[in-house]
């Protein structure tokens, strides 16, 4: 390594150099704001140049430059590994600075052109000396040849030193004398290996500072980082942009995480920006281990990739699925398993699955039939262990499935859904397949309607194909679960003649009980309507829904117990198990599962009723936590320090509620007095925000600004504001997880 202090006119006008800067840089991205820093400080060394007065004349330090030299130590390209925004903006001022001269300071032009834009011995287009980045290469050429102009904030930074240069009085020798007061700290890399000087690791290092680099812009640099510029340009236009980052876009980072889980069959953790390095570093032993650091092997293997995970993670919503229930079936599947029922931890495991499919292992594939059955198993999982709200542990179960199924891929080949069942039977107690048993009991006591709310029609909708073997269009908004004894029953109502005497126990246990419920296209025609109007609407149903109500003249409890009856068998035959598991234990009891899970507040369904709290991780930073009232604690504390303006806004939004969530102390003590009444022990329900302590255990003295919060809740509740507050900052799913004990 060679650090020396140049002036940005000594860097520029080496004859025989040219810059390269890689195609994954980010493109230029300086406004007006940096450009008038720039233009003030060329401004304030001209004005020391004019001073007769002054003897040493003011000079600029304007930052590092990192360049590599490639093909020997006398290269004629250097390649940028930091420092593009500076270069480029210089090159933007000389740039208008040659279009700006006229009159006898014609032939600086020309020296402009030839000593700082293009090099007659660089391998570029039109010999131009600074290669840019593929996203501003055509404007910036567009500026160094004088064609037409190209929209974009290359052009907008050209435009911008042309107007600043109109406004000032210097003179072209005064800018060029400026230009070599302006300094940077040039570190040259040493090209080879074994100095140690890792364009890679320089280039982490020095971009420690300011907005993090995703888990993406980490793996795309160091993959292209790693090999010449011509493979750089080659891999990055030809495979990395089009094939990888224009194809997952925002998903680009969760598709590595998912893609390593699944290669490597080991619980990498979530993306999230806290976790960020622990993953890169953990990415980089990951392909020494899989591709014997073959960065060009790993490439052509992801591209192989991508349209697999694209399936899982951007499946096509269509209006209408194919009436032919096989046709189109694993599309429906995918489409089931992450966007209905929202499997995340789900993606590694498939995916492995739809590369058996794709590309195959030893010689064979999986059939369309054997992934269709495959799939199937893992809806039925998920149904069913979601009817009995089981969901945690099923993100730690992943890499031991991902591990078997090249284990057991001759045994997949025979009988896919043996092996998948068998699979998903970990001996994890916390992970359990529910059996038949267990699914009747709790769909006889539940609140079908509400608890699965977000269920509800894909279950029924499942029954409907089962019975029919036709599809439904779950998409269809017409399409949804009916009441057939209606939710509200007035005293006039003909309602309370068709349930008899005690109407009203009978509407209280069965009027979201599944014995109550059917798919219809009607539901907002049918209301409140009585049982006999609600007939004749069915009968233009298409629906087999229809006749279970058309097939009874009556609908009384004893029909929504028989019905009760007919929709749990139906369901248990829709999401069916191996009969030798159907009513067995399928879960060791003797085991119990003590690693930490970890989950988002903005996750639906997450069980959490007898579990702790360990820690709260939000943004980049991670807290220790004891219990659910400090984490929500916690949690507020970030949004006051980090977001103000939302925190004052929940804050008045508070104000008008019976018992608000935050208050300040003036008001809690006027609540107190005023609720003094009725023994209620808001005194012990509010904590003070800075430290969790108790209202009655403050200092009376105290500041009557101080905000305490209604922390004395449900794990549950809790949990559901800290959502609430995320959706109203619009945080995303990762930017806050919990990690339980």
């Amino acid at each position: 390594m060679k650090v020396t202090s140049e002036s940005i006119h000594a860097v520029l006008s080496q004859n025989n150099s040219s810059f390269y800067i890689p195609p994954f840089q980010r493109a230029y991205s300086w406004g007006k704001p940096e450009q008038n820093r720039y233009f003030d400080d060329i401004r304030r060394i001209i004005e020391s140049e004019r001073n007769p007065e002054e003897r040493d004349k003011l000079e600029h330090f304007f930052g590092v430059l990192v360049i590599k030299p490639e093909g020997g130590v006398f290269a004629q390209r250097h390649i940028v590994v930091d420092g593009q925004q500076r270069l480029t903006t210089s090159l933007l001022l000389l740039i208008a600075l040659r279009d700006w001269i006229q009159g006898t300071e014609n032939n600086l032009k020309l020296q402009i052109d030839n000593t700082y834009l293009k090099n007659q011995s660089s391998s570029y287009d039109e010999k131009i000396k600074l290669k840019q980045v593929t996203a501003d290469w055509d404007a910036y050429c567009a500026l160094v040849n004088g064609t037409q102009k190209i929209a974009g904030k290359i052009t907008d930074g050209y435009v911008w030193f042309s107007a600043l240069l109109k406004k000032s009085d210097f003179t072209a020798d005064e800018l060029f004398a400026a230009l070599n007061r302006i300094n940077v700290a040039c570190i040259s890399l040493d090209e080879r290996a074994y100095k140690g000087e890792d364009p890679q690791i320089i280039f982490e290092t020095l971009n420690s500072l300011g907005k993090p680099l995703s888990f993406a812009d980490l793996i795309r640099n160091y993959i292209l980082l790693g090999v010449d510029s011509k493979q750089q340009t080659e891999i990055f236009d030809n495979k990395w942009h089009p094939k990888i980052e224009s194809q997952l876009v925002d998903k680009t980072s969760h598709f590595f995480r998912d893609f390593m889980q699944y290669k490597d069959s080991t619980d990498f953790k979530v993306i999230s920006d806290n976790n960020t390095k622990e993953l890169y570093a953990q990415f980089k032993t990951f392909v020494k281990k899989h591709y014997d650091g073959d960065r060009v092997k790993f490439v052509n293997d992801v591209c192989r990739y991508v349209p697999l995970y694209l399936m899982i993670d951007k499946v096509e919503f269509t209006e209408n699925v194919s009436s032919n229930l096989r046709n189109n079936k694993i599309t429906v599947l995918l489409r089931n398993i992450f966007h209905t029922i929202s499997a995340e931890a789900f993606k590694p495991f498939v995916l492995g699955l739809l590369a058996y499919h794709e590309f195959g292992f030893n010689g064979k594939k999986l059939s369309d039939e054997q992934l269709i059955d495959a799939l199937e198993v893992i809806c039925t999982y998920l149904i069913r262990r979601r009817i009995l709200k089981v969901t945690q542990g099923e993100t730690k179960a992943i890499p031991a499935l991902c591990r078997e199924l090249e284990n057991r891929w001759e045994q997949l080949l025979v009988e896919a859904k043996t092996v998948v069942f068998a699979l998903l039977y970990t001996g994890i107690h916390r992970v359990r397949l529910p059996n038949d048993t267990e699914i009747a009991n709790e769909l006889v006591r539940i609140d079908f309607y509400n608890g699965l709310k977000k269920y509800r029609k894909f279950i029924l909708g499942k029954v409907e194909e089962n019975r029919a073997k036709v599809s439904v269009n779950m998409q269809n908004e017409k399409v949804t679960v009916e009441h057939i004894m209606p939710q509200t029953i007035n005293k006039s109502n003909a309602w309370q003649k068709e349930l008899g005497q005690g109407w009203q126990e009978v509407h209280l246990k069965y009027v979201h009980n599944i014995g109550n419920l059917i798919l219809t296209e009607f539901n907002s025609e049918m209301g409140n309507k009585s049982i006999s109007e609600k007939r004749k609407l069915l009968e233009k149903s298409n629906l087999q829904y229809r006749f279970d109500v058309l097939n009874k003249d009556t609908w009384n409890e004893e029909d929504m117990l028989n019905h009760q009856n007919d929709m749990i068998e139906r369901i248990l035959t829709t999401f069916p198990l191996p009969q030798k598991m159907r009513h067995t234990d399928n879960w060791d009891t003797n085991v119990i599962d003590t690693t930490p899970d970890i989950f988002s507040p903005l996750e639906e369904d997450v069980n959490i009723t007898g579990i702790k709290p360990k820690k709260i991780l939000i943004k980049d930073e991670e807290f220790e936590v004891n219990n659910w009232s400090s984490t929500y604690l916690i949690f507020l504390s970030w949004l006051q320090e980090n977001n103000s303006s939302v925190f004052e806004m929940l804050l008045k939004q508070a104000v008008k509620a019976n018992r608000p969530d935050l208050i300040t102390r003036q008001n809690l003590k006027l609540r107190i007095e005023e609720f003094v009444q009725t023994n209620a022990n808001i005194d012990i329900e509010y904590k003070r925000l800075q430290d969790g302590k108790a209202f009655r255990d403050t200092p009376t003295d105290e500041s009557d600004n101080v905000i305490y919060v209604k922390a004395h809740r449900s794990a549950k509740s809790l949990i559901s504001k800290i959502a609430d507050a995320m959706e109203l900052v619009e945080m995303n799913k990762d930017s806050v997880m919990i990690e339980t004990q």
